[in-house]
């Protein structure tokens, strides 16, 4: 008989980062407002130093992912939580440019580092398909996060006034550290690298001579760019060119989110449900972005006036974006996860999640720029950003671990049962894997 294999404390990883996504939702959507309020600052300074301490704290990628080869992912996370808490904690004391500057840099260091340690986590504590399922619950639940912590922000403020932006940069101190505790039953698998001792002395130097796995961190620094567009570009391109009310951006970041939460779990098991590879199923979720983006393209050219014939396609457009996000965004986290020779893992999630940093730094004057020439010339060229990741994801896909490419059923096949006088003693198991969709 065969039953899955469970991953201890399983449950704390997704419902950490649900928390952690409240304490993210209640500042991201107000950021300048969020701490302009909190610090006292003009929206002008408070943009230059935001700006210069993101990049900066970019630098903080690379120690993070030697500290998870050397003391695990776990222990690091729990580091920067009490970092970001501590950070949170102290902004609304930060009335100064000096004082700001200071805590701002310090928590930048610990937001950039975090993704690509919490990527490590889940390689610790999960294989073979239990990383998909683990990766699309944790996503789905941060997501829904994000939107609670939102909503909980907007009423904290509209009934506290400016105060309410003090109590909810407190009010994100306490979800880290809640989302800490959180953390405390999960625990690793054993390693399962016997050349963990001579791997870990190559440092960033493996990262940088493994090609197939820069190829997959170049084709994620493409699709990025297309993360950033809702939030960045579909704003300007909606009032600047479509003239449409500003009132339809939150309805599309609404729907995102919402289904983002909702659809998660349920898209990312039909994926392993059907055996996708996932190199396919990430370059399957670029192409839907370039759908998405060729119909923007289409409204772009039409412009249409009539405002049911605009709301109807915009909400048609987010849906296949979306979908597209549900369907790249585990199977690509986890391929990467995958790739990465357990030893040194936390080295090359730091080196993949700049792929991120960057696209988000590029983004917003990549996108003005293009804007500023025409209203279609952004989605054109991420149409073709989409479709180059998309090639780059499948023809690279034979020089990746096989186990990385296509997801493998961890199982724990128990032997017949002994006779009842022979019950007490101990059953022996093995662990047995087999690719998704196949027969065992």
């Amino acid at each position: 008989m065969e039953k899955p294999d469970r991953i201890p404390g399983q449950w704390a990883l997704p419902v950490a980062a649900a928390v952690n996504g409240v304490g993210t939702g209640m500042y991201v959507p107000f950021t300048l407002v969020f701490f302009h309020y909190v610090t006292g600052l003009s929206f002008t300074t408070v943009g230059l130093v935001l700006t210069v301490t993101g990049l900066v704290g970019l630098a903080a990628l690379p120690p993070a992912g030697a500290a998870v080869d050397r003391f695990g992912a776990r222990r690091v996370q729990l580091a920067l939580y009490g970092v970001r808490a501590a950070g949170f904690t102290a902004y609304p004391f930060a009335d100064s440019l000096a004082a700001f500057a200071a805590v701002a840099l310090v928590t930048a260091a610990a937001d950039r580092a975090f993704p690509a340690v919490q990527s490590s986590l889940l390689g610790e504590v999960a294989r073979g398909t239990g990383r998909d399922r683990l990766q699309a619950a944790t996503r789905a639940l941060q997501n829904g996060g994000y939107g609670a912590g939102a909503l909980l922000a907007t009423l904290v403020i509209a009934f506290a006034g400016p105060t309410g932006y003090t109590y909810a940069a407190w009010g994100n101190a306490l979800s880290f550290a809640l989302a800490a505790l959180l953390l405390k039953p999960l625990r690793p698998l054993p390693a399962a690298d016997v050349t963990a001792a001579r791997r870990a002395g190559a440092g960033y130097r493996l990262v940088l001579a493994d090609r197939p796995f820069l190829v997959v961190t170049g084709a994620n620094f493409l699709n990025a760019l297309s993360y950033s567009a809702l939030s960045v570009l579909f704003p300007l391109f909606l009032v600047e060119w479509l003239h449409g009310p500003a009132v339809l951006t939150g309805a599309a970041f609404t729907v995102n989110t919402v289904l983002c939460a909702a659809a998660g779990v349920f898209v990312g098991g039909r994926v392993r449900r059907a055996g996708a590879r996932r190199t396919r199923a990430a370059a399957l979720g670029g192409s839907l972005f370039a759908v998405a983006f060729l119909g923007l393209i289409a409204l772009g050219t039409l412009r249409p006036h009539s405002g049911p014939v605009l709301d109807g396609a915009l909400v048609a457009v987010v849906v296949v974006y979306t979908l597209g996000e549900l369907i790249h965004s585990p199977a690509a986290e986890v391929l990467a996860v995958s790739a990465a020779p357990e030893a040194v893992r936390g080295r090359y999630l730091a080196a993949y999640q700049m792929s991120w940093s960057l696209a988000k730094a590029v983004a917003p004057s990549l996108f003005t720029a293009l804007l500023a020439v025409d209203g279609r010339a952004p989605w054109a060229v991420l149409v073709l950003t989409s479709a180059l990741a998309a090639a780059l994801l499948i023809r690279t896909e034979r020089r990746l671990p096989a186990d990385a490419v296509r997801p493998v059923v961890e199982t724990v096949v128990r032997k017949t049962s002994p006779p009842a006088s022979r019950r007490s003693e101990e059953v022996p198991t093995r662990t047995s894997r087999h690719p998704e969709g196949t027969r065992s």
